[in-house]
């Protein structure tokens, strides 16, 4: 008898093209599931035959709750090695094998650069003009070269975006919890010894630290007041990192310029949500992992986490 296994969320419809799911043919029926789903009935509903569940980091969250309502379920599989919204001792007291897959640093360094110059040279803005028939320059853009860029977090994405921000000729500076002026020398980047400093120093700030409950509202009010005018933040990281409703004041207010998000509390982001309107917002919809190579090296590693399971020998698990 096939064993049923479901992937979740899979937005783009390209799951099962980016990697060779031919070795589980005749042991695992697989299906996917294009659409977010947000109630827990009707996932129960979509999913609750299933053996086997692949998802796609913290789109679904899995708690002991949902894994009470899912009996069946043996193998559990998340892109990335680290799931913040996976009870996985839950899931362990219930016999389900959680396991990962790598994920490259290099996608989502790409994309806090795409956002970032997107908002120095107003691209947007000036790219509706051009396609819409709108006045031919209308902006004035803010140079590189010269200035600070802040980076909150200096670890794998954080120190790539640095020697890209050293290329341009920018003056790079950095802080962590666990930054060390030492660290910070390595990677050529200057140390800065608090946040609030940080913030008031960088024409660009940039976030790449691991939400926890310890960086969960790190950037907040005091730290927002603290940025100049000009300068704009930039979130290719997790939204829990800055308080939501001060981050809607420095827009609204002009406490800052503007920023550069990809990511957001709640996912998809609401239709009615102020962020997609801010005229000094540039806004994508998570976009920061999603490229081919990426993709391929998910639904791949996961193929390969179905067939060790399978054969007795998990490989990737999460502890």
């Amino acid at each position: 008898m096939k064993l049923r296994c479901a992937v979740l969320d899979d937005y783009q419809g390209v799951a099962l093209s980016s990697a060779d799911w031919s070795p589980l043919d005749g042991r695992v029926e697989v299906r996917v599931l294009r659409e977010h789903l947000d109630d827990r009935d009707a996932l129960v509903a979509a999913v609750g035959d299933c053996e086997i569940l692949v998802v796609m980091r913290e789109r679904t969250p899995v708690d002991a709750a949902l894994l009470d309502r899912l009996p069946r379920l043996r193998l559990l599989i998340t892109s990335g090695l680290r799931n913040a919204s996976i009870d996985v001792a839950a899931a362990r007291a219930r016999g389900v094998t959680v396991c990962g897959t790598e994920s490259s640093a290099t996608p989502p360094t790409e994309l806090t650069w795409a956002l970032l110059l997107g908002l120095a040279r107003h691209v947007p803005a000036e790219a509706r003009a051009v396609r819409e028939g709108g006045p031919w320059q209308s902006t004035v853009g803010a140079d590189l070269a010269g200035r600070t860029l802040g980076l909150v977090g200096l670890g794998k994405i954080g120190a790539r975006v640095a020697r890209i921000g050293l290329a341009f000729g920018m003056d790079v500076a950095a802080w962590s919890p666990h930054l060390t002026e030492e660290r910070a020398a390595e990677h050529g980047v200057r140390y800065v010894e608090d946040l609030r400093g940080l913030m008031a120093e960088g024409d660009f700030v940039s976030l790449h630290l691991v939400l926890s409950d310890r960086t969960r509202g790190l950037v907040g009010e005091p730290e927002l007041r603290a940025m100049r005018p000009s300068a704009y933040l930039v979130n290719t990281s997790r939204a829990g990192l800055v308080d939501g409703g001060a981050l809607l004041r420095a827009l609204r207010e002009g406490w800052i310029a503007g920023a550069g998000l990809d990511v957001y509390d709640t996912e998809p982001l609401p239709a009615d949500d102020p962020l997609r309107t801010l005229p000094n917002v540039l806004a994508l919809p998570h976009l920061g992992y999603v490229t081919e190579g990426n993709y391929g090296r998910y639904f791949g590693q996961a193929v390969e986490d179905v067939e060790a399971f399978l054969a007795g020998k998990p490989v990737r698990e999460l502890g």
